[in-house]
């Protein structure tokens, strides 16, 4: 049995490896979004803090989906270090098994999948919100209206007032509050009615309320309008469900599925978030298990080039079936449950397999 001094050792060689490769692809990221926010803000009047605050606040959502990777090279560097410093040949030959010196790095990367899908994936998401409202600040000053190449986010109503497509820069509250507004207004003959361009949209019952509007119409031409009434037929469910289900925070997803099932809107992304989220342990301990099947070996026997290419490969096939699932539960082909929980489940049993093969024969 593996004592606690050693336990302790292996387990902070992993974490301090895996921090540090996280640490260094999260700045390495946040520099490269700097530079592209940096060109797209051009002759934009922004302060350098401005975009810093804003890199910070997209930061946490962009690195949410690098720790399984980061786990995986920090196990198979853990691993290729020990075995090349001949400690795991000492561990061996004291009678310690594979299993034992790797529950560490097993129970290190259960809890880091803990922490981020209940306190990580929450921070992400407000910062991710925050991040949308700043950015939606910063490039929707315009120097004329109805200015084209706007990014963002797209919604289909149709209401009294006739069929209307949404451009949103961004959204907050629930789906509530829109910023940088763009609404195309048609007939039933798909006539273009109306233009709108507003800062903000607000979501009342049965309208959206356009604050500072301008709407262009071909009969009258431009006009303003402090406050300008647009009629719908969507609830905040619908909207934030089209928009993006990503700003949900993971203690917030339950009443988001309870609400959409209510009011019979479709909460497959929904559910397959969450899930996604609960099973987020159970795959960063496939990258553990992944790592050490192909990384437990007596570094002189060599091969190690072989040994990294095989893990990073096998790892990003996990990702990339990973993924594959979750598109599949999107679109309603496979339960969110299997979608989420398969792939991880797959990866860990491989690894196992692989290690019972080479440690018991």
């Amino acid at each position: 049995m593996i004592g606690p001094t050693l336990g302790f050792y292996f387990g902070r060689r992993f974490i301090s490896a895996v921090m540090g490769i996280f640490l260094g692809c999260a700045s390495l990221i946040m520099l490269i979004d700097l530079l592209e926010l940096s060109r797209r803000v051009g002759e934009r009047d922004v302060d350098f803090g401005t975009l810093l605050l804003l890199v910070f606040y997209r930061m946490p959502f962009f690195t949410e989906q690098l720790l399984p990777f980061a786990v995986l090279f920090g196990a198979i560097g853990t691993f290729l270090t020990l075995s090349r410093r001949l400690e795991l040949v000492v561990a061996r030959a004291a009678g310690i098994s594979a299993w034992q010196f790797i529950a560490p790095a097993a129970l290190i990367a259960v809890a880091l999948g803990t922490f981020s899908t209940t306190v990580y994936n929450p921070m992400s998401a407000v910062f991710k919100e925050r991040a949308s409202r700043l950015e939606a600040e910063i490039f929707n000053r315009q120097t004329g209206l109805f200015s084209a190449g706007r990014s963002g986010f797209w919604l289909r109503q149709q209401s009294v007032d006739g069929q209307a497509i949404i451009q949103a820069a961004a959204t907050s509250d629930g789906g509530r509050e829109l910023t940088g507004v763009n609404v195309f207004l048609f007939d039933d003959k798909d006539k273009l009615l109306e233009r709108i361009e507003a800062r903000r949209a607000i979501l009342d019952t049965g309208a959206w309320r356009l604050e500072n509007a301008h709407v262009l119409t071909p009969a009258i031409g431009l006009q303003e309008y402090d406050v300008y009434m647009l009629a719908t037929n969507l609830t905040p469910n619908q909207v934030q469900e089209s928009l993006q289900s990503e700003t949900v925070p993971f203690w917030d997803l339950p009443a988001a599925i309870d609400a959409a099932t209510r009011v019979g809107f479709g909460a497959e992304r929904y559910r397959l978030q969450y899930q996604s989220l609960l099973a987020r342990p159970a795959l960063l301990l496939a990258m553990v298990l992944i790592a050490a099947s192909v990384s437990l070996r007596v570094f002189r026997f060599g091969g190690i080039g072989q040994t990294i290419l095989g893990g990073v490969a096998a790892g990003f096939l996990l990702y990339v079936f990973t993924k594959l699932a979750e598109d599949l539960g999107e679109a309603g082909i496979v339960h969110p449950i299997i979608a989420a929980w398969f792939p991880a489940v797959v990866g860990a049993l491989m690894g196992i397999l692989i290690l019972l093969h080479r440690e018991d024969g």
